[in-house]
């Protein structure tokens, strides 16, 4: 792969570009796997970055993500708006569009998007929207306008995706019960992975997947989560062992509910940025079965994303 470009724009103090030479996975992904979560970044001459926004990233174009799709193994790709780019979702419009089908995206949206901006984003290749509930990386809508859009994405056959972090689950699980639309938990609801696995805190985010049989959760960003590691660097094949019990609770109790994805080009990681393969050779200490791997991998997100070809 090639490394990161130069953008007109100034990175964010600290921030790391994505890991150039990825190593090649030795777990062999199954037939069609979808990398179900990435991003891309611009590049920022062609598509500035937000005004609004709260970090600058580097460069990460389309082309520099599907070299990396080709080289560890996957077939397919779901592509979630950036918060770099805010609400304008052309950056990952274009990718999808650029990729043969082989493609989907979750778009951001304000309260009072037009229905028809809608139907142009479902006929780009769009499938879903996401709310994110981070305070430190976006200005939290209010939840008003948020039912609203959940309201007009429903026809169209959309879910939501929402990223929160574990300690606000409590405010927020009554909200998310009540939307009228198949939701979709980003990175295992981001748990506190120091805690027991039993404790309050991760049983609290299993009963919000236990309520409804239409919430899904990517198992994702062991990297982000983690605080003993080891990391996914240097070869080795057993990263992120603190996060291992977490996601693999989920996989095992929710087979037909769970997706995985890189997170490529990782945003706003500071402590480390992992190799790319090792992160694909994490897959099978959460997913130990070949039939829950092809479940995480295939089945599940060509269920969500691309339903007509079930």
């Amino acid at each position: 792969m090639s490394t990161p470009q130069k953008t007109e724009f100034e990175k964010t103090p600290g921030w790391l570009d994505w890991y150039a030479g990825p190593s090649t996975p030795r777990f062999r992904l199954p037939a069609g796997a979808v990398d179900a979560h990435c991003h891309v970044f611009g590049p920022g001459e062609e598509f500035p970055f937000a005004p609004e926004r709260k970090y600058t990233p580097c460069d990460a174009s389309k082309e520099q993500l599907y070299a990396l799709r080709d080289h560890l193994g996957f077939a397919r790709n779901v592509i979630v708006q950036a918060t770099c780019h805010g609400a304008d979702n052309s950056a990952m419009v274009d990718a999808i569009q650029s990729s043969g089908g082989k493609a989907r995206g979750v778009a951001t949206v304000r309260p009072g998007v037009a229905q028809d901006e809608l139907q142009r984003l479902h006929d780009a290749g769009v499938r879903g929207v996401r709310f994110n509930f981070v305070k430190r990386l976006v200005d939290v809508l209010p939840m008003d306008g948020l039912q609203k859009v959940a309201d007009q994405i429903g026809p169209l056959g959309w879910h939501i995706v929402i990223y929160f972090e574990s300690q606000e689950l409590p405010e927020l699980a009554d909200f998310f019960l009540g939307l009228p639309v198949p939701l979709v938990v980003d990175h295992l609801g981001r748990p506190d992975v120091t805690t027991d696995v039993d404790g309050p805190g991760f049983t609290g985010f299993l009963d919000l997947m236990r309520a409804r049989d239409d919430i899904w959760c990517k198992v994702t960003c062991p990297e982000r989560l983690t605080t003993t590691g080891p990391r996914a660097l240097g070869g080795e094949q057993a990263a992120y062992r603190d996060v291992v019990p977490f996601a693999k609770r989920v996989v095992e109790e929710f087979p037909d509910r769970v997706l995985w994805g890189t997170d490529w080009p990782h945003p706003n990681l500071k402590d480390h940025m992992p190799d790319d393969g090792l992160l694909v050779d994490w897959i099978p200490s959460i997913a130990t079965a070949e039939e829950s791997q092809r479940k995480l991998l295939v089945d599940n997100p060509m269920r969500l994303y691309w339903p007509e070809e079930g």
